[in-house]
């Protein structure tokens, strides 16, 4: 079981990871793009690298654009490294 990190390891990950933002137990970011097709092809990217680390975000999708929130249930809800290191991947799939 995954365990989870302090709010100061949490802030330092957060540190090489743009725009992405920590609170109530989730680290999130707003990703905009120019048209659906674009934040589509994005959010199949996503779960396709989700799938590989077995770890699935929270997707909310608007048109163009996609909110991603991350945190772990089996540890309690909390974040821990799996959501650092899905966010990473997150970012090289832009």
């Amino acid at each position: 079981m995954a365990q989870p990190l302090s709010e100061q390891d949490i802030r330092e990950a957060l540190n090489s990871l743009e725009g992405w933002e920590f609170s109530d137990d989730v680290i999130k970011k707003e990703f905009s793009f120019n048209d659906f097709s674009e934040a589509l092809g994005f959010i199949v990217r996503v779960g396709l690298e989700a799938e590989k680390q077995v770890h699935h975000p929270q997707l909310f999708n608007v048109y163009n654009t996609v909110n991603i929130s991350l945190n772990t249930h089996d540890a309690g809800d909390k974040v821990t490294q799996k959501d650092i290191d899905l966010a990473k991947a997150i970012e090289s799939v832009l």
